[in-house]
């Protein structure tokens, strides 16, 4: 009895123990919340709109006045006991929302501004007046063909120079009358200075020796760096960023901080500390995609130019603006060689952005939920091949040369896939490596793979694959009906495969002979990969018998393959890759045939002698029913196994699932 009460408390007190620390727990939440709230107001505000500073004369600490006044009510000096702070704590917008706007943009060679009236009409490519900051319906478009000065086709940078204030107000700079109070300007550069993509030199490896040493005397003289290229585009997005308010200066993001434009004169509030920035006019580059660039060069006399100009919510401008700096920052670190913080240069992004504006929206919609579907079949294929393999007991129907061979042609995929880095996609690369792999499992399931010394050979050892076990007739069959088919498949394929790599040794151009070794393999696995699935159809065939194979994994698969031919139009990938999509179709079709054609009786054991998947109780029942059983006598065992075999036996299976 006290042992039984113990028993009985023991779970008392865990049950105690863990409301304890669960509350304990909560508490630590609260605490740390309590502390954050702490460390929030001390050094971010949101107490007393004060702040203790010192005075210079004096030495003594006065509290002042945090909030900043709007500018037109300034103070003259600051207040008794602040001082100056070079950079500002707090920023206030400098205008009232809402304001309306004049605006112009020149272009000019020279970052130095000209003066308004000395600025030619052709100089100037954009001008609207009483534009509305914060009026979403507020819109304006100008087009026309622009001249390239001659120091930007040497080069040179084309610079935008933006004139921006209050309607009526002057706003040219250079004029005495000017006022920093009511206009602005800013220079922004028009062109890109981009790091061009390295180009791999190709050559005929049949070439004489002296076409060869011009080619290598030619690739000596260029620099070992990066080469930075001067692009132009001709869409230049122009945007308004209203209802900003008040914001910490040293806390805003590298992104948003490029395009603050503070008070000209550096005034500043009573504090010192505070003062006010002009509206933010986002030169926004996020959609000029490098495809649609033009290279600078002494060739390009003339170039469209077309500006937009409008209002954009703050929180699209703080997306869009932190995106493109950081595909930027990614592609600049790529280029020179640095270590890449975010494991991507930039191309990812760029070709986002590419499916984002060259595909019609009903099929980046499809696009979207293909890729998510794609995603989860591939998911499931993958584990219903792996659950398919191991709880396979016997090698009846499946091809070993085509596992093998998969491995072979999938491994020659994914280094052709390698060597075309530049043109495939990182989820591409990855989703190859992984059937590698799984490939890979799969030869261990099948046969075991040894080590053997190899006496008379170069090589002292040799990979031996050899039978788990002795194989039944239906067994050895298969393994016949494998070496049948793979025979007609080489009779078929290896005249291919050498008039194909002869005539792209002839015709085409290759970075290497590694180069041309892959390309020409790739191009066979791609041209007659769907031949390995040949072997098992062919052994499906001849066994009358589609039972074998690992069903749920084959749909999978083959619905994948639908939604391959979709990624073939949006997914950036080699020509060829994209080509062998479409391949697999015919063996899916092929398959379902059989399907039809060899019908499957799930409710009897099949002739291979597998019953199906059971369920929990229904194998508990059996275990229990083959306990309760007599054993069997050596003529039953005999009986029982020739039946098996030869897919006589008649009694009740489970239903599979």
């Amino acid at each position: 009895m006290p042992e039984g009460n113990g028993a009985q408390r023991q779970p008392a007190r865990q049950e105690e123990q863990q409301g304890s620390s669960m509350f304990s727990k909560i508490l630590q939440a609260v605490a740390m919340w309590a502390l954050m709230q702490l460390v929030m107001k001390q050094f971010m505000g949101g107490g007393p709109k004060t702040a203790t500073v010192q005075d210079a004369t004096t030495g003594q600490t006065v509290q002042v006045s945090t909030s900043v006044p709007p500018y037109d009510q300034r103070p003259q000096r600051l207040d008794d006991g602040a001082a100056y702070n070079q950079i500002p704590q707090l920023i206030a917008p400098i205008w009232p929302e809402n304001s309306q706007v004049d605006i112009i943009v020149t272009i000019s060679p020279s970052f130095v501004p000209t003066p308004l009236e000395q600025t030619s009409a052709d100089k100037v490519v954009f001008q609207e007046k009483k534009f509305t900051i914060g009026n979403w319906s507020d819109a304006r478009t100008e087009e026309r063909t622009i001249d390239i000065p001659t120091e930007v086709q040497r080069n040179g940078t084309l610079w935008g120079h933006f004139y921006v204030g209050l309607s009526g107000a002057l706003l040219d700079p250079t004029q005495p009358n000017y006022d920093p109070g009511s206009a602005y300007h800013f220079v922004w550069p028009l062109t890109h200075y981009i790091p061009r993509k390295k180009e791999f030199k190709t050559r005929n490896l049949l070439a004489g020796k002296e076409d060869v040493e011009e080619v290598e005397e030619v690739e000596e003289e260029q620099p070992s760096g990066p080469i930075i290229t001067n692009y132009y585009h001709p869409n230049i997005s122009l945007s308004f960023i209203p209802n900003t308010g008040s914001m910490t200066f040293a806390q805003t993001h590298p992104a948003e901080r490029q395009f603050l434009r503070l008070e000209a004169t550096g005034a500043r509030d009573g504090t010192g500390q505070n003062t006010w920035y002009y509206p933010i006019l986002f030169v926004n580059t996020f959609w000029q995609l490098k495809s649609q660039m033009t290279i600078i060069n002494e060739t390009i006399k003339t170039m469209p130019m077309r500006i937009d100009l409008n209002n954009l919510a703050g929180w699209k401008f703080k997306t869009m603006a932190s995106i493109d700096l950081s595909a930027k920052e990614a592609a600049r670190a790529a280029a020179f060689g640095n270590p890449l913080t975010t494991g991507s240069d930039g191309s990812e992004i760029e070709m986002i952005k590419e499916i984002f504006l060259d595909s019609n929206p009903i099929l980046l919609g499809i696009t979207i939920f293909a890729s998510i579907a794609h995603m989860i079949l591939e998911t499931l294929a993958f584990g219903s091949d792996i659950a398919h393999y191991r709880k396979k007991k016997d090698n009846v129907g499946i091809s070993v040369r085509s596992i093998l061979a998969n491995v072979f042609m999938q491994t020659i995929i994914f280094l052709y896939l390698v060597d075309q880095s530049q043109n495939t996609s990182w989820m591409i690369l990855g989703s190859q490596g992984v059937g590698i792999l799984i490939e890979l499992w799969k030869v261990t399931t099948v046969v075991n793979v040894r080590i053997r010394p190899a006496p008379g050979s170069i090589i002292p050892y040799r990979i031996s694959f050899e039978d788990k076990h002795k194989l039944s007739e239906t067994e050895e069959k298969t393994k016949e009906y494998d070496e049948i088919a793979f025979k007609y498949m080489y009779i078929a394929g290896v005249p291919l495969l050498i008039a194909y790599a002869i005539y792209s040794l002839i015709y085409d151009t290759h970075k290497s002979w590694y180069s041309f070794v892959i390309a020409t393999l790739v191009g066979s696995v791609y041209a007659y990969g769907f031949l390995m699935m040949v072997p098992s159809l062919y052994i499906n065939y001849r066994l009358k018998s589609v039972a074998h194979m690992p069903g749920k994994a084959m749909m999978y698969k083959f619905l994948n393959t639908f939604i391959d031919d979709l990624f073939a139009f949006t997914i950036k990938m080699p020509f060829l890759h994209r080509l062998a999509t479409f391949r697999d179709d015919i063996i899916f079709f092929i398959y379902l045939y059989q399907r039809w054609a060899y019908k499957v009786d799930y409710t009897r054991v099949n002739e291979f002698g597998q019953g199906g998947e059971d369920d929990a109780v229904e194998e508990k029942k059996a275990e229990g029913q083959k306990a309760v059983l007599p054993a069997p006598t050596e003529e039953q065992t005999v009986g029982t196994t020739s039946e098996k075999a030869s897919g006589t036996e008649t009694g009740k299976a489970k239903k599979r699932k």
